[in-house]
This record gives structure tokens, C-alpha cells and sequence, in this order.
């Protein structure tokens, strides 16, 4: 008997996982997913975008305009961040899946936490201000990024 020849590759694993956990987001707007994987293609972490632990999901405005204080943006935790604070070991040369292109705020955890790629999926806010300074401390940091377009995305 031949072995199966259509296995999916890590990729596709890691990104459809990443759209996985992103349904578990409660944000009526964005559901993001990350996953991340160390050098063996085991998964140590996985995060999706809400609020920090504890706090309920109606407790804070799902806005998106208004005072910063009065939307999402305030008070949200993102994927991206979530997987590695959720990591159940060292994330240091680990690589990041996630559905969106890390903005700044998580690119900084991403480089002080040792990722040392990203495979992302949508690049859909790449010429805002936030994701321009991301990708300027990614490249810094010699930290690679790359696209892929999953054959199952939604």
C-alpha cells in the first residue's frame, strides 16, 4: 500500500486552525485567529481576538467610532497577542499563523517574544499608518513575514 499523497501541507494546518480558533471571537466585526508553532510544527499557542480574562463580553463597547475610550480598540486584546500570552512554552523561534497582518502593538510582542516568522493571511489595512510601522519594526528586527492564501479560507 502507497502512502497518502494529498496531506495537507503545515501551513494549511496552522492556518485553517488559526480560522478555527478566530470563531471563538465575540467581536461582531473581526474575527481574528493566530496559532503559534515551534521548529517541530507543534502548535504552543493559540489566541483570538476579545477582551482580557475575566471580563465579561458585554461589559465594554464593540464600537468602532467614537472616543478611543467609547470603542473596541481601548480595551480588545488581539490574536496575535493572545497566542503568545496563551503559549504553553517558549515561543523563541517559533513561527506566528494568523488570519490578519499583525499590527504594531503585536508585532512588538512578536519580536520581544523570539517569533521569528509570520505566515499571514489578509493584508487588508497594509498602507494604514499602524501596519506600515509594524512591518518597519518587522524588517528592523529581521523578523520574516510572508502571505499565504489558504485553499479553505471563508
Amino acid at each position: 500500500m502507497m502512502k497518502r499523497e494529498n496531506a495537507i501541507s503545515w501551513d494549511e494546518c496552522f492556518m485553517r486552525m488559526a480560522h478555527v480558533i478566530a470563531d471563538r471571537s465575540k467581536d461582531p466585526n473581526t474575527q481574528a485567529g493566530a496559532v503559534v508553532a515551534n521548529q517541530k510544527n507543534v502548535v504552543v499557542g493559540l489566541g483570538y481576538n476579545g477582551w482580557p480574562r475575566g471580563i465579561e463580553t458585554d461589559e465594554l463597547p464593540w464600537d468602532r467610532e467614537g472616543k478611543l475610550s467609547e470603542t473596541k480598540y481601548a480595551y480588545v486584546v488581539h490574536a496575535e497577542e493572545n497566542a503568545v500570552y496563551n503559549s504553553n512554552a517558549r515561543t523563541e523561534g517559533c513561527k506566528l499563523y494568523c488570519t490578519l497582518f499583525p499590527c504594531n502593538e503585536c508585532s512588538k510582542t512578536i519580536i520581544q517574544n523570539g517569533i521569528v516568522e509570520i505566515i499571514f493571511e489578509s493584508d487588508k489595512y497594509h498602507d494604514d499608518d499602524v501596519w506600515i510601522a509594524s512591518r518597519r519594526l518587522l524588517d528592523l528586527a529581521g523578523v520574516k513575514y510572508r502571505q499565504y492564501k489558504s485553499v479553505w479560507a471563508k
